[in-house]
């Protein structure tokens, strides 16, 4: 016979308790780094089965807010580049926050223990694969198109395929370039990598951050400063020939269509993953 029990205030308000939503295909947020008052940047755990090419994107989001009528929630969604290597035992993202954005407006207020969406299904033209050999490479980026650069920085092919890697990262201010900055300093003390790697082989990297809005040691739009010169002259390399230098491309959309326009002048033709040409750019990125 079972012992009957009364029911308390506590198992009461257990039972009334509306049931919290099991998220589908979720992943459990482990670290989140607030930059500035717009950027953040947050690191999640890995499904088993994902495998990725450094450089790619995944779909992520929270539940939305549930419909008046129905009650039914619907996932918000977004593309997020993964800024962690394909090695990572984790998923890192970097993010821009938007108050009144449908799903920013939410996800910059996660912490260690909240759970994401995560749709384990990469994608993407920022990839080795879509680029044919070269002797340098350049990273063309913008605000938090710094992201899957964060994660090709971090991949040893990157390394094995080219001598120089130039990384341009242009934001309005300061404060914008403290992560790209913090990573590529990083890799300096990174026993793992100089040993998977080479020692110093960070040294291959050039670092050219620029401002337009606050003031800072280098001002300018990269694509203005490649224009006048000023930006090879301070890189000490030629500009770019499409018979030694390749390039990717992650930046705001108008941004990405005049540095296309530019390389296209230099002689470099777009590729693809099933068409390997001289430079690829992230379409589904806007900042």
């Amino acid at each position: 016979m079972t012992e009957m029990r009364p029911v308390t205030d506590a198992t009461a308000s257990q039972a009334d308790a509306p049931k919290k939503m099991a998220l589908p295909d979720a992943q459990t947020v482990t670290q989140v780094t607030h930059w500035t008052d717009r950027l953040f940047s947050f690191r999640v755990t890995r499904p088993a089965s994902l495998r990725f090419r450094s450089g790619e994107f995944v779909m992520i989001g929270l539940m939305g807010d549930p419909n008046p009528d129905t009650g039914k929630q619907k996932p918000l969604l977004r593309a997020y580049s993964i800024a962690s290597p394909s090695w990572d035992e984790e998923l890192e993202f970097y993010s821009i926050k938007v108050q009144d954005g449908p799903l920013t407006s939410k996800l910059q207020h996660i912490q260690p223990g909240d759970e994401i969406i995560l749709r384990p299904k990469p994608v993407g033209t920022l990839v080795h694969d879509a680029l044919l050999p070269g002797k340098r490479i350049w990273f063309f980026a913008t605000g938090t198109g710094f992201a899957p650069f964060a994660s090709l920085l971090r991949d040893p092919q990157t390394f094995e395929d080219y001598d120089e890697i130039v990384i341009t990262h242009t934001c309005r201010e300061a404060g914008e370039l403290e992560y790209g900055a913090a990573l590529i300093e990083s890799l300096k003390h990174d026993e793992l990598l100089n040993e998977v790697i080479g020692e110093g082989f960070w040294k291959k990297i050039r670092y050219y951050p620029t401002t337009t809005r606050e003031e800072s040691p280098k001002m300018g739009r990269i694509t203005d400063l490649m224009r006048s010169g000023a930006a090879f002259e301070d890189l000490g390399v030629a500009p770019l020939n499409p018979e030694t230098d390749r390039a990717m491309i992650c930046g705001n959309l108008a941004f990405n269509l005049e540095l296309k326009e530019m390389l296209e002048e230099y002689g470099l033709e777009e590729g693809a993953n099933s068409d390997p040409k001289h430079y690829v750019v992230e379409k589904a990125f806007l900042d």
